[in-house]
């Protein structure tokens, strides 16, 4: 397994040796020294567009290129595995969660290695093994009880999320330094089955995360042409999906689909981290604090804006608009809660089908015949609705950042599930899982994210909970103690506390919480995976 300048870090047990071949770990060494360096710089820019955008710059967020807007382009034809989106549903690499997923009935499955997947050693490089054996259709899985889990003869399409850029695999470096994450997700599921892809009728397919400009989809396209050249793939076989979770990306939606064009499979509106993003760059702005997360909807003026233009972006230049995530997870043990819950499901998707969304993601299998039916209904025979060009939106930049929400408040009952989702979710990743199911509600880092961010600018903007009683960082801690006592202080969520507590407490706003608890992961013995 020697390769000149890569170094493994973490355990490789026999089972998952294939995983990372010489051949393998030369090809993504090759993606890191071509591409580690530009991926810093950009990083490096992050800080002064964020900022530029915080002062109301809105023309420094998009490409001076009058051609972006001007020109009379269109991404490339949808890949047929791609055409028809309307029901997608996502999850962590889990084995038996990745069979259920792609039995679901849904079009399309987004296995996922980043918000919902807690990155220890093993869950990463397990995922890539499963999705090998996914991608040859031999995955199973048995359960200790005997159930017996395999693929159907017609399953979702698979699409792979990537890590962020912002993030590293820290047990892998190159040349002395830990490998992109982004490059070692994408480039380990690229080497071993963009060729099975093609050959199956289908596609290396992939969501991109985080992005906060046009000119890192330039480097992802960059990194598709390297790839596809490198491995005799041909151009254009990658089809990608930008998530619209950033509020820099929301301002540049029409330059990143320019700058994918040739391997571009549309646009995802990402609901839960834009908000997070949104708090973020004006996290010290006291006219744009939002309420209770349970008050921030898809109907408030601001969201709305933000997928209303998605959709007009999209369907301008011939691309897919994809709708954003219904959380619930039904419960086996009351019919009411269900009842009230797939309702509220049902009127989100039916939203975002008259917004002409082609599609929409789902956290659980029991949803999709819901979000199905909408769409099947809005959508008829067609594929999609791409022909619904939305010229009647007509958005100015004020109205993607105008955050007032009328008569909405902050509580103290908000304030305590910001405190206790966040102690559960930091530990659930802590403890290896990603993806926890809170109060019927499927968490992942995004919905942590904006429960940290909003109490630490709630405390830094100086806010009151609707009782009159100011948010401090006191408060704050006398809070997540009665929260602890609540949950039970078990050793990771203490663990959780103290990653809260550095969040919280540090007055340079940390900009991902998954930074500080990565280094974590190896000390709760995690990194051989449940075998060892």
């Amino acid at each position: 397994m020697t390769v000149e300048g890569v170094e493994i870090l973490g355990p490789v047990p026999g089972d998952l040796s294939h995983v990372l071949t010489p051949d393998a770990l030369a090809f993504i060494a090759g993606l890191q020294r071509q591409f580690g360096a530009r991926r810093q710089e950009l990083l490096d820019l992050r800080p002064a567009r964020a900022a530029a955008l915080a002062d109301g710059d809105y023309a420094a967020m998009q490409n001076p290129d009058p051609a972006v807007r001007t020109g009379d382009w269109q991404v490339a034809p949808a890949a047929p595995a791609l055409n028809d989106r309307r029901t997608e549903i996502t999850g962590p690499t889990d084995r038996k969660m990745m069979i259920n997923a792609l039995n679901s009935g849904a079009k399309v499955f987004m296995v996922d290695f980043e918000d919902s997947l807690s990155p220890t050693w093993w869950n990463v490089i397990d995922g890539q093994r499963n999705v090998m054996d996914a991608v040859r259709r031999t995955i199973s899985f048995e359960n200790p009880d005997g159930r017996k889990y395999e693929l159907k003869d017609d399953t979702a399409t698979l699409v792979i999320r990537p890590r962020g850029w912002h993030l590293v695999e820290r047990h892998v470096t190159v040349d002395g330094e830990p490998i992109s994450a982004s490059l070692f997700d994408f480039g380990l599921s690229f080497f071993h089955n963009a060729k099975e892809r093609l050959a199956a009728g289908e596609g290396p397919f992939y969501y991109l995360p985080k992005l906060e400009s046009y000119l890192e989809a330039r480097l992802w396209n960059d990194v598709f042409v390297a790839a596809q050249d490198s491995l005799g793939v041909p151009h254009g076989s990658v089809r990608a999906t930008v998530l619209i979770e950033t509020i820099l990306a929301a301002f540049q939606m029409e330059d990143i689909l320019y700058e994918l064009r040739d391997h571009s499979a549309g646009l995802n509106a990402g609901r839960w981290d834009y908000i997070f993003s949104l708090i973020k760059t004006y996290r010290t702005s006291p006219d744009h604090v939002l309420p209770d997360r349970a008050q921030v909807t898809m109907a408030v003026p601001f969201m709305r804006a933000y997928t209303e233009l998605l959709v007009r972006t999209c369907h301008k230049r011939g691309a897919h608009a994809i709708g954003g995530m219904a959380a619930f997870i039904p419960s086996r043990r009351d019919p009411e809660v269900n009842e009230v819950a797939l309702a509220k499901v049902r009127e989100d998707k039916e939203r975002e089908a008259n917004a002409g969304y082609d599609g929409t993601w789902l956290a659980h299998p029991d949803l999709v015949p819901t979000a199905a039916d909408v769409f099947d209904a809005a959508l008829g025979s067609k594929p999609n609705q791409k022909d619904n060009l939305r010229e009647d939106v007509a958005m100015k930049p004020e109205h993607l950042v105008d955050t007032a929400i009328p008569g909405s408040s902050i509580t103290e009952a908000g304030l305590r599930m910001n405190v206790s989702v966040g102690l559960q979710y930091i530990d659930s990743w802590l403890r290896g899982n990603g993806a926890a199911a809170i109060n019927n509600l499927m968490e992942d880092a995004a919905t942590a994210e904006i429960s940290r961010a909003q109490i630490w600018q709630w405390i830094r903007t100086a806010r009151s909970t609707d009782d009159g009683e100011p948010i401090t960082i006191e408060r704050y801690r006398t809070v997540r103690d009665e929260e602890l006592d609540k949950l039970g202080r078990t050793p990771t969520l203490e663990q959780a506390a103290a990653v809260l507590d550095l969040l919280i407490d540090s007055e340079d706003f940390i900009p991902f919480l998954t930074i500080p608890a990565y280094t974590l992961l190896d000390e709760n013995g995690l990194e051989t995976g449940p075998e060892s």
